[in-house]
């Protein structure tokens, strides 16, 4: 019998979504469930805070666990630097505290408010003192995909044609409509998020997960036995089956 792997979609600082989401999990799988989780922890939600705590403390005390980097962790991650930094991957006139990405609301979750006015230097000067060493190396560390059997992990999806090894991180947490609109067969089913729609689809050669619990939609959680994939509810499992 093929041993179930679960995966769970954008969280964006909900917490309490999450924590309902491994409930479920652990009811069905138990608690040592391998579960990955697909990037996008921080930003628009309520507690980014509260959900790097438990990731990173649930990986540090050996949870059969991998947690995957979004756009979003990363664009956290490099404002956290010594010398803050803007993803090129922004549209211009955008940047990590744009009302439109959700930056704001991490900080807000780490107590540092972003009154008018305030300059960039004087606020990652706070955030620095806000934001714990651990949630900067738990940020810095996230791989960008994984690869398991007949299942490829990843958040936002890859360039199709381009071997595995071959892809780039910009990809691999960015791309949308290169990889939402090519139909052809990848080597694995691409399990993803990133792009968020009402709720899990199933496209044939991609899974995708982000059902928008950052725009307060509920978070899918899923289970694969090899390529069959099942939505956990609180009912149990119901399959996604190819739209």
């Amino acid at each position: 019998m093929t041993q179930p792997i679960y995966a769970i979609g954008d969280i964006h600082g909900q917490l309490e979504m999450l924590e309902e989401a491994l409930e479920r999990i652990k009811a069905d799988g138990g608690p040592e469930a391998r579960v990955v989780f697909l990037g996008d922890y921080t930003d628009r939600g309520p507690d980014s805070r509260g959900v790097i705590e438990l990731l990173s403390k649930g990986r540090d005390e050996g949870r059969n666990w991998v947690c995957l980097l979004g756009n979003h962790d990363r664009m956290f991650s490099m404002f956290m630097e010594d010398y803050p930094r803007n993803d090129a991957r922004l549209l211009v006139g955008y940047h990590w505290l744009h009302d439109r990405i959700g930056g704001v609301e991490t900080l807000q979750s780490y107590g540092v408010e972003v009154p008018d006015g305030i300059r960039i230097y004087e606020l990652h000067a706070e955030a620095q003192q806000a934001v714990p060493a651990h949630h900067r190396l738990f940020l810095e560390r996230l791989p960008d995909y994984h690869q398991e059997g007949e299942l490829l992990f990843v958040h936002a999806g890859i360039r199709p044609g381009v071997a595995l090894e071959d892809q780039n991180q910009d990809d691999k947490i960015w791309i949308r409509q290169e990889f939402l609109k090519d139909q052809t067969e990848h080597p694995w089913m691409v399990v993803h998020g990133h792009t968020q729609i009402p709720a899990p689809e199933h496209r044939g050669n991609r899974i995708n997960l982000d059902s928008g619990a950052g725009f307060g939609r509920p978070l899918t959680a899923a289970v694969f036995e090899g390529r069959q994939c099942w939505v956990l509810s609180k009912e149990g499992r119901v399959p996604l089956l190819p739209a």
